[in-house]
């Protein structure tokens, strides 16, 4: 293997690390808003070469997390600019200090669009989209009853997915890795029991079983009752 594949193949690896030790440090106000960077500052900071700094840089130019001028630097972006609908974002805040706020403000918007998403799929569904959901359900009570966190994790998202895309709304459909990681959030930083509630399943198949049998109004209730054991269990457990 060549040296510029050899590199080519290690590059993104060491950016992606980089940038998993810059947000944090963004998030937490280590590098505070208004405050002007220099490449070469960041260079020493992480202990990366200029072109890995530039790449970071990119990306979170695209977050909207900083503005990078020629002959200026780099300028980290008041909080309020930021795209918080990135998982990236959504993932450091909640590693940091606030990450109370970052899960009460996701439980919030979860209380806004699932109990709807799941009306309209009530009303949208596709028999594949049925199965998958019933199928996500009877993973999450096989591996609940086992404790596998990570598995059951693994149907969640799947569930939660499966469900927004099935709204027929692209707008729900694209929120799925921001619900992707409130769930893995829970899971991470041990907002989720042992052994995940029998009742909570139960509510899953409630959802699926509604969605599948064209009830809109079930299935928002019982998706409406899903966020709210959520939004509970994380107080009690926070």
């Amino acid at each position: 293997m060549s040296k510029s594949t050899s590199a080519g193949i290690r590059q993104p690896g060491l950016h992606e690390q980089v940038l998993a030790r810059i947000g944090p440090d963004l998030v937490a106000e280590v590098l505070g808003a208004g405050q002007v960077l220099r490449i070469e500052e960041l260079e020493a900071r992480y202990g990366v070469s200029r072109t890995v700094i530039r790449e970071v840089v990119k990306v979170l130019e695209s977050l909207q997390i900083v503005t990078s001028r020629r002959r200026v630097g780099v300028r980290v972006r008041p909080r309020h600019e930021w795209n918080v609908f990135d998982p990236r974002i959504i993932r450091w805040r909640l590693d940091g200090p606030d990450r109370a706020e970052q899960l009460r403000s996701l439980s919030e918007l979860r209380h806004a669009i699932e109990p709807v998403a799941a009306e309209l799929a009530a009303k949208h569904t596709t028999p594949e989209q049925c199965g998958t959901l019933t199928g996500a359900v009877i993973g999450m009570s096989v591996s609940g009853k086992a404790g596998d966190l990570e598995a059951y994790l693994a149907h969640d998202v799947v569930f939660h997915q499966v469900l927004l895309e099935a709204s027929g709304n692209e707008m729900f459909a694209a929120l799925a890795p921001v619900i992707g990681e409130v769930l893995t959030g829970r899971t991470r930083h041990d907002l989720m029991h042992a052994r995940p509630s029998v009742a909570a399943i139960r509510l899953h198949g409630d959802v699926a079983q509604a969605v599948a049998g064209g009830s809109p109004e079930q299935a928002r209730q019982a998706m409406d009752a899903i966020v709210e054991e959520a939004m509970d269990a994380m107080d009690a457990m926070g």
